[in-house]
């Protein structure tokens, strides 16, 4: 899946957009490396997602097309 998609699914950002531009930016990081929003998401990757002052460090535990509000926060586990 898109890392642009899966932020967005996951909840971790709200809308796709601003995942894709959050991507183009430099401030989402894929296992230490800057990512594109063309990234393919696979389980166990690490994000770094730099949005203002917050920096939120997240495991993936999973990849599914949709995922209900009760059931996006299993698709990660937050780090730090």
């Amino acid at each position: 899946m898109r890392l642009d998609k899966y932020l967005k699914v996951s909840r971790l950002i709200k809308r796709r957009t601003v995942a894709n531009e959050a991507c183009d930016a430099g401030r989402v990081m894929a296992n230490g490396k800057p990512a594109r929003a063309s990234y393919d998401v696979k389980v166990g990757d690490v994000l770094e997602i730099s949005l203002g002052s917050n920096v939120v460090k997240a495991e993936v535990l999973a990849v599914t097309e949709h995922a209900t509000k009760e059931n996006a926060g299993l698709m990660y586990r937050i780090l730090s």
